[in-house]
C-alpha cells in the first residue's frame, strides 16, 4: 500500500503502476460529470471544448451559485457544496470516457462493474472511491470553479475545478483486476453464512 501525489494530468503508466488499496491526492485540474452530461457526450454526440486527456473525473452535479464573471470566479460560479454522487448509473461510460476522452481516473461512490473493471485493464485507469457523507470536506479541496461546459444541462454541466490536495482517495478497482468491492461483497457473504451456520439456519 502507497500514497501518490499527483500533479494533473497523468501518463498511462502512472496509472497502472496503482494498485487496490493504494491512496491518492489530486493537484491542479479535475473534471465534475454526470448522467446528463455523458447522456449527450456519448449517446447525442456534443462535443466539449475540454481536453481530458490523462485527467480524472468525478461524478457530481454540485451546488453552486451564480456570482458573475470575475478574477475570482472566472466561470461565473461559486462553489457551495460539491458532493459525489453514486457511480453505477453511469458504469456503459467508462470506456467511451476512456477511449474517446483519454480519461484515467474515475471518482464516485460505490463502485463500478465488470465492463469497467475490462476498460480499466484494457486502457490503464482506476477507480477511486469517495466515502459517502463527505462532500462538505470535498469541497475544501476544490480552489476554484475555472470554467464550464454544456452549461445548458445546469447542474449536470460539465464542469472543470482547480483542486488542491483533493483526497486522499482510496483505490478501490484498478488495471490489474484488483477490485475492493468484490473482496468486501466475498467477505460479507462469508461471514453470513458463518453467523446463519452458528445458529443453525440453513441458507440456499
Amino acid at each position: 500500500m502507497a500514497h501518490y501525489d499527483f500533479q494533473m494530468p497523468i501518463t498511462e503508466a502512472q496509472a497502472r503502476a496503482l494498485m487496490v488499496n493504494d491512496t491518492v491526492s489530486l493537484n491542479g485540474t479535475l473534471y465534475g460529470i454526470r448522467d446528463a452530461t455523458q447522456i449527450h457526450m456519448f449517446d447525442h454526440g456534443r462535443k466539449t471544448r475540454f481536453d481530458m486527456k490523462g485527467h480524472a473525473v468525478i461524478h457530481t452535479a454540485p451546488n453552486v451559485k451564480w456570482v458573475g464573471e470575475t478574477g475570482a470566479t472566472p466561470s461565473g460560479y461559486e462553489s457551495i457544496c460539491i458532493g459525489t454522487t453514486t457511480s453505477a448509473r453511469m458504469e456503459r461510460f467508462t470506456r467511451p470516457l476512456m477511449e474517446q476522452c483519454g480519461v484515467r481516473i474515475i471518482i464516485g461512490k460505490g463502485g463500478l462493474f465488470a465492463a469497467s473493471q475490462k476498460a480499466f485493464s484494457d486502457i490503464g485507469g482506476v477507480y477511486l472511491a469517495v466515502v459517502g457523507g463527505a462532500a462538505a470536506l470535498e469541497t475544501t479541496w476544490i480552489e476554484q470553479i475555472e470554467e464550464v461546459d454544456l452549461d445548458d444541462l445546469n447542474p449536470e454541466s460539465l464542469w472543470k475545478f482547480r483542486v488542491k490536495d483533493f483526497g486522499p482517495l482510496l483505490v478501490s478497482m484498478d488495471s490489474h483486476g484488483g477490485n475492493l468491492y468484490t473482496v468486501v461483497n466475498k467477505a460479507a457473504r462469508d461471514n453470513r453464512a458463518a453467523v446463519l451456520a452458528a445458529l443453525g439456519v440453513k441458507s440456499a
